[in-house]
């Protein structure tokens, strides 16, 4: 290679999620209906924050922010999905499986940088309470929402710097149904081991090290937690419980994609579309079916909504 892409292929061709008809209409209704809850159920939180004083904490623009991501990473791959389980000839462009996967692995470098500080966050709370409004200023939850954001756009940008000098020659179909590094690689026409070691370790190695990372940090928490009162603690527990919810639901399909060493076809199809559907969704509904102060707050938007139609 001298550095120029010789690609002579301008689409790739997925081969999506099943050929049964009957699946294929039941994962149309399905997919459509917890996409659009997805959108919904996320744009309110993101409403309520804004809208509601009351939260106007670092804990709630820190969440407003996770719901304006999950509202990203799930347009990245479920529109495109959702319209072509019933086309027979499933194509993206080349431009567009390269965007696809830049903006597929930016958000989800955002994503894992931003839980990082929802548990930093719940951290200071717990056992910082005196000091947690000076430590959790405004000047540093949007600290932490900028460092999200770079270094989410520096690790998408770091591997595809590498990935889109490959040359594609001939073999264009992904049996997928959205563009990734792993199947995509793998149609170059040249030596990929090294380049597939490299996103192991930039996209595996680094989703596992931050999981395991949050997970002692919460039994930190924890037993950090033991020292206070029984009220405090369960309250404490409740919150703690719905994070670490959230970060299994986010890790646990990032670590089998990119570090299980020998996926098979259903089952990395099975946790792409749990990754790019339900999991935004679900995050939604564990935020707010969790949360009293959110709830009472969606509430009352929902009332206020009422009204104006009424009136109107």
């Amino acid at each position: 290679m001298d550095g120029a892409n010789h690609s002579v292929v301008a689409e790739f061709v997925f081969l999506g999620l099943t050929n049964s008809w009957e699946i294929q209409l039941l994962l149309f209704v399905f997919s459509s209906t917890f996409y659009m809850a997805s959108m919904m159920g996320n744009s309110l939180i993101m409403l309520t924050v804004i809208s509601d004083s009351h939260l106007h904490s670092p804990m709630y623009f820190l969440l407003a922010n996770l719901s304006f991501i999950d509202l990203a990473v799930s347009s990245v791959v479920s529109p495109k999905m959702i319209y072509d389980i019933f086309r027979k000839r499933k194509v993206i462009s080349f431009g567009g499986c390269i965007a696809q996967i830049f903006f597929l692995h930016a958000i989800g470098g955002v994503e894992m940088v931003l839980l990082t500080a929802m548990a930093f966050d719940r951290y200071v709370a717990i056992c910082k309470p005196l000091h947690y409004l000076t430590i959790m200023s405004r000047k540093m939850c949007i600290l932490l929402l900028v460092a999200a954001w770079i270094i989410g756009l520096t690790h998408s940008v770091i591997q595809l710097f590498f990935v889109i000098k490959l040359p594609f020659c001939g073999p264009n179909v992904l049996d997928s149904f959205y563009c990734d590094f792993p199947r995509f690689i793998k149609l170059a026409c040249t030596d990929t081991y090294r380049l597939e070691f490299m996103v192991t370790a930039n996209s595996g190695f680094i989703s596992l090290g931050s999981f395991f990372t949050l997970i002692v940090s919460y039994i930190f928490i924890l037993i950090s937690i033991r020292k206070l009162s029984s009220s405090a603690s369960s309250k404490a527990l409740s919150t703690l419980s719905t994070h670490v919810m959230v970060v299994i639901l986010f890790f646990g399909p990032c670590i089998f994609v990119y570090i299980w060493p020998h996926p098979t076809s259903h089952l990395d199809k099975f946790f792409a579309v749990f990754d790019a559907i339900f999991t935004p969704f679900l995050n939604s509904v564990i935020y707010t079916f969790r949360n009293k102060e959110m709830k009472v707050a969606m509430r009352k938007i929902c009332h206020q909504f009422i009204i104006l139609s009424r009136i109107s």
